[in-house]
């Protein structure tokens, strides 16, 4: 399995979770006629999705025998996954967004800036988006800073020092 993003809430009164997606496109999951829910509290069961909308804060769904917002909200907080086996094969220098989400981010001198949170698409470019002790950092997913991912290890090395978010 891989996860492919999580239940952000309830989203109107029809029984619609909003997703917060981990996938380069927002309606990347829409794609995916069964999905897996669970998490570490709650054990993973097969949904299949009755409906997907792509609204303007991201992507919505509908669950069978979700009809109201309190169902709804039953969902929140849940991770949504699919089998690896039905996702297209990457090449050898590409990988999945959830792939580098929780992965740790090291740059050159060694030094810790935290863990991936997310991913962001800026048009140019894609962005890690990294969680750390000083906040948030922004690192272009670009050769010239991404020197190495490590899924093994799990981790990425980057050019890139630790203060350069506090000069910006």
């Amino acid at each position: 399995m891989i996860v492919m993003g999580r239940v952000a809430g309830a989203q109107g009164i029809l029984g619609w979770v909003k997703l917060k997606t981990y996938t380069e496109y927002a309606d990347s999951l829409a794609g995916y006629p069964v999905w897996w829910l669970g998490d570490e509290k709650r054990p993973w069961r097969e949904v299949t999705v009755e409906s997907c909308a792509l609204q303007s804060k991201g992507l919505v769904a509908k669950f069978p025998g979700c009809d109201d917002r309190t169902a709804a909200e039953k969902y929140k907080g849940l991770l949504v996954a699919v089998p690896r086996s039905s996702l297209p094969k990457q090449r050898q220098d590409e990988y999945y967004w959830s792939d580098l989400v929780g992965l740790e981010v090291v740059n050159l001198a060694g030094e810790s800036l935290g863990v991936v949170d997310n991913l962001m698409d800026t048009g140019a470019n894609q962005v890690l988006c990294v969680r750390g002790g000083s906040g948030e950092i922004l690192i272009p997913f670009i050769a010239s800073a991404i020197r190495q991912v490590s899924l093994a290890e799990k981790v990425i090395r980057v050019d890139w020092a630790a203060d350069w978010a506090e000069k910006l």
